[in-house]
């Protein structure tokens, strides 16, 4: 290498360096902005044709390295629309190009960031601090499904009353029941006097039933006598009407083994539901739901009992509700010993509600957006738009935080894979300012190694010039 050489390549390094304390000057002035990515700077040679016996040093050339794949702290904000991606992974976004009839427009090109500090506009829409639409899919909340795809609304309408069509349930009733005539009769099973007419309903396990699925008021002391409390809960009507539903188990026979030809006969439980809260005469007051249920000497549900089951016109105090389906799984009941002699409930809800107003929103670790409803409704209302990038630092960095797809990025990949929302959180900037004062310090020398350099070769060029003269 010769003087001119020489200078050369101290100009390079002095480009390069300026090159690297700008982008740690843009890191330090971003170190507080939401979902910033930092830019780092590699250094790359170039060294001109030479031989190998006479190799020299070569010029240099600074390159900006992005960090995309490098995540930020992420802190909470207590804004219930706020987010931050915990692994890979960006948000959807558009910008806002103006209004048309009262309407917002979009520019319908995709951007992707990190930036989540979403909140909610005036229109409803969720736009973060750099003016970045969200984008997803928009649910009708009482169906699930998709309604529109685009921009992510939050919408205020008044949830619509919902009537109760299923019920889940899951419980254990015990083997030997306690029932008020227990201590007298020494019986405890529902054996009701032949005075009462029709005689309740006796339903097979394999569903089949006979005849007098009621019970009518002047019987009704009787056969809670004989039965044992069974779930209590709050149905709905279309209109959104609340009805107190009373059910009671009654069991009508016990599980016998097998002896000779005899084959081994299932124990049988009855449920009943309360069609009023006061009755008398020959109005009815229990009616059977229609299906029997069989367990086992060991307690377990016997293979031929449904995992549904549907109560034919359910009425309480007048009102039908329709048909009215009890959802007990695979193995939703038991029949285990209890010293109580009572039923234990292990899971009781039902699907109806009243009308309800949107009380505020959260956002769940697979970026579904659920409205919290003033009647005790938690639905999905949105599906925030996510995206993986194969290489997510070959994206084109724009202003605000957002980026482009470009070929070295390869084509947005849908869903996150192993990444999770968190919702009221939103990321940090991924810059450490104590790492860029060290790397402003090693740039500082450099630089003025460079500026050495010039002026060294400067002198010796002197030094030449005047040993001619």
């Amino acid at each position: 290498m010769d003087i001119f050489t020489a200078l050369q390549t101290a100009v390079t390094g002095l480009k390069a360096q300026s090159y690297a304390i700008g982008n740690i000057s843009g890191n330090i002035a971003n170190s507080q902005t939401t979902g910033y990515k930092r830019i780092d700077t590699s250094f790359v040679d170039l060294i001109a044709e030479q031989t190998p016996k006479h190799e020299v040093a070569g010029t240099v050339l600074a390159q900006a390295q992005l960090t995309n794949t490098l995540q930020g702290n992420i802190t909470a904000t207590n804004v219930s629309t706020n987010m931050a991606i915990n692994g890979d992974g960006f948000f959807v976004v558009q910008k806002k190009t103006g209004d048309a009839n009262g309407q917002p427009s979009f520019s319908g090109a995709n951007l992707y960031t990190r930036r989540g500090d979403f909140t909610v506009d005036r229109d409803g829409y969720l736009v973060n601090g750099a003016g970045g639409y969200l984008q997803g899919e928009n649910l009708d909340p009482v169906t699930g499904q998709v309604t529109t795809t685009g921009p992510v609304k939050v919408s205020n309408a008044t949830l619509p009353a919902r009537a109760t069509t299923e019920i889940t349930y899951t419980a254990n009733l015990p083997k030997t029941p306690i029932t008020a005539n227990s201590p007298t009769t020494g019986s405890a099973l529902y054996r009701p006097p032949a005075a009462i007419t029709p005689a309740p309903v006796v339903t097979a396990v394999d569903g089949t039933r006979t005849d007098g699925l009621q019970i009518p008021a002047a019987n009704a002391a009787d056969f809670i006598s004989n039965s044992i409390a069974g779930p209590s809960l709050t149905v709905y009507t279309e209109s959104g009407a609340p009805l107190s539903l009373t059910t009671r188990w009654a069991k009508i026979s016990d599980a016998t083994a097998a002896t000779g030809t005899t084959p081994a006969q299932p124990a049988v439980w009855n449920l009943y539901y309360a069609n009023t809260s006061s009755g008398t005469g020959s109005s009815t007051a229990w009616t059977n739901a229609g299906t029997g249920f069989g367990f086992d000497l060991a307690g377990q549900a016997v293979p031929t009992m449904p995992a549904k089951v549907t109560i034919a016109n359910l009425t309480v105090d007048g009102t039908s509700l329709g048909n009215v389906v009890v959802n007990i799984g695979k193995n939703g009941l038991t029949e285990y010993s209890d010293a109580t002699g009572k039923t234990t409930t292990n899971i009781l809800s039902q699907n109806g509600y009243t009308k309800g107003d949107l009380n505020s929103v959260a956002v769940t670790a697979d970026g579904k957006i659920v409205g919290n409803y003033s009647n005790g409704s938690a639905l999905p209302i949105a599906t925030v738009g996510l995206v993986r990038f194969v290489n997510p630092d070959g994206l084109k960095p724009e202003s605000e935080g957002n980026y482009q797809q470009t070929i070295d990025s390869g084509v947005p990949l849908t869903g996150l894979q192993g990444s999770t929302v968190v919702g009221g959180n939103v990321e940090q900037s991924n810059t450490d300012i104590a790492g860029e004062f060290s790397k402003m310090i090693v740039t500082q020398q450099a630089y003025s190694a460079n500026t050495r350099v010039m002026s060294t070769a400067q002198q010796m060029m002197s030094d030449l010039l005047n040993v001619i003269r």
